[in-house]
């Protein structure tokens, strides 16, 4: 159990390094048409679902190797990663629903969503390593 605790980890620190440097040349683009915006937030949503999924595996594997302090920090990214994908990628749909090319009032909100998941997921990311560190696996 173990080595499936390891290697989860190590895919989740992939998946949030990825994510952080491919969502930042994304702010880039104007936000302003339907793709951009549903490009972003299909981004986000895989992101969600990538660390939900790879950290409860790693909380439960964790769990089974008798590493609780571990199981516990991956059960935390995990719901993070719910809690992202309900708040973060629920807003981003409202927005984009009613966001034209011309309202830019939407489109600056759209675009702070889309800073504000990128904060989050660097928040996250050094929390969890910083965790790592502290802990031996």
């Amino acid at each position: 159990m173990l080595i499936v605790a390891l290697i989860s980890t190590v895919v989740l620190l992939v998946w949030m390094g990825f994510f952080m440097m491919g969502s930042l040349p994304l702010l880039i683009l104007k936000h302003d048409t339907p793709v951009d915006s549903q490009f972003i937030r299909g981004l986000f949503n895989v992101y969600y679902v990538a660390i939900m999924s790879t950290a409860a595996v790693g909380a439960l594997s964790c769990a089974l190797a008798g590493r609780p302090s571990i199981a516990l920090a991956l059960s935390c990214v995990a719901g993070s990663g719910f809690a992202g994908r309900y708040w973060l990628v629920s807003r981003m749909d409202m927005v984009r629903s009613t966001m034209t090319a011309d309202d830019s009032s939407a489109i600056g909100h759209f675009r702070r969503l889309h800073i504000a998941g990128m904060l989050l997921n660097v928040a996250l990311l050094a929390a969890f390593c910083f965790g790592l560190t502290r802990v031996s696996l």
